[in-house]
């Protein structure tokens, strides 16, 4: 005769016997079929590269970062070779570039 506990935290099963313990299996193949379904759903890696989520491109995953630290610091380089050769305030407004009051107020102008 068998009768099962509702009220308890694992699902057991009595017998004459013995008691069985079926709550781990359950969770088991639950976790299995929650897990097969995530992976059935799952973006293509050409799809998280559209979206900016991976990295794409030809180098290996471990050079990656190197990559992308090494493309960083040579925007910085060029950005600031571009602000060192800018025209200085002064300069703009003998051209009548910059309006010399903004400039003076400490404005953007």
């Amino acid at each position: 005769m068998a009768t099962q506990h509702p009220t308890d935290q694992t699902s057991t099963t009595e017998t004459n016997d013995a008691t069985v313990d079926t709550a781990p299996i359950t969770n088991t193949l639950e976790r299995r079929n929650s897990l097969e379904k995530g992976l059935a759903h799952r973006p293509e890696k050409e799809e998280l590269v559209e979206r900016n989520i991976l990295a794409g491109g030809p180098a290996a995953p471990a050079l990656q970062e190197k990559q992308r630290e090494l493309e960083k610091h040579m925007r910085a380089d060029s950005l600031e070779k571009q602000l060192s050769n800018r025209p200085k305030p002064e300069d703009l407004i003998k051209e009548g570039i910059l309006n010399g009051l903004s400039h003076k107020e400490g404005g953007r102008g």
